[in-house]
């Protein structure tokens, strides 16, 4: 890899982190007024919107060798997305975001149980490191127990599940094709999940999910080129600073401080994802698949 290439990719990455907290400071503006459901509807149709053109110019949607299952990954990835959203609009975000860096450790664990990959001692410590992580930031049991960022442990397994489906079909489809069928199969899902609690959005709600597809475009495009342009173990861990961001938006905006069990499970289960991961051998490098 070349230097100037990585610094670039570097500077893509910490800007997907920063457009990936805008995200979750949307859903928590439009809370209350526009149902996750709409959220997860509109966020999907104004990002096809975005893609439309480099869809119709550059991928050849007919030679995919799947159909149904590019459905199926479509509505994995919409309730990841939906369940998500809950969590930003009921939990701290701060909080919903440590929650949800636990994905990588059900993406290990999917690939031990499901596509019997080879899992080493270090991903076996890694999971269950991250689970003692989930436990003391939730604290099941105790007064401060907050429901909601069970819908933020629900969007990752729901995450890392969509990404086992994306590595068995990399196997045979090609990473753009994978990504353009993805948000087209989301858009007709998504209108059939939001009618029943559809109600029309005012234009300031309009104006940001047309933000929040564009953005969210912008951030699958960042994060896909950046990991074209440089090593995957330079780049994963940068995906953290989506937690530091989150948190200084939502002081900012809500006046939000996360507590200090926060950082502490944080820090747990941003060490367990990493120790965990490279715990595992990869049969083939996936196409990047971010919310």
């Amino acid at each position: 890899m070349q230097p100037g290439r990585t610094s670039l990719a570097v500077c893509m990455m910490v800007a997907a982190a920063f457009l990936n907290s805008l995200d979750a400071v949307i859903v928590r503006l439009l809370a209350g007024d526009v149902h996750p459901l709409m959220i997860g509807f509109f966020r999907s149709f104004f990002g096809l919107l975005v893609v439309t053109p480099w869809i119709v110019s550059r991928v050849d949607l007919k030679a995919s060798p799947y159909r149904v299952l590019h459905v199926v990954r479509a509505g994995l990835k919409l309730a990841s997305l939906v369940a998500l959203f809950v969590a930003f609009a009921h939990a701290p975000l701060a909080d919903a975001t440590a929650i949800n860096f636990t994905m990588p450790m059900f993406l290990v664990l999917g690939a031990w149980l499901v596509l019997k990959e080879h899992v080493g001692i270090s991903s076996v410590a890694g999971i269950v490191a991250g689970f003692i992580g989930v436990m003391i930031i939730i604290r099941p049991g105790a007064s401060g127990f907050d429901q909601w960022l069970l819908f933020a442990l629900a969007g990752a397994v729901l995450t890392a599940a969509s990404q086992l489906m994306l590595r068995r079909m990399a196997l045979r489809d090609s990473a753009d094709r994978l990504v353009a069928w993805n948000l087209i199969a989301t858009v007709p899902l998504g209108v059939i999940v939001m009618l029943p609690v559809w109600s029309m959005p005012t234009w300031s709600q309009l104006g940001l999910l047309a933000m929040q597809g564009a953005l969210g475009a912008l951030n699958m495009t960042l994060i896909t080129r950046a990991f074209g342009m440089a090593a995957a173990s330079v780049l994963a861990p940068l995906d953290f600073l989506r937690l530091p961001v989150v948190a200084l938006m939502a002081f900012s905006f809500f006046a939000e401080v996360p507590a200090a069990q926060t950082w502490i499970g944080a820090a747990v289960i941003i060490g367990a994802a990493i120790i965990g991961t490279r715990g595992m051998t990869w049969r083939r490098k996936p196409p990047v698949d971010k919310p």
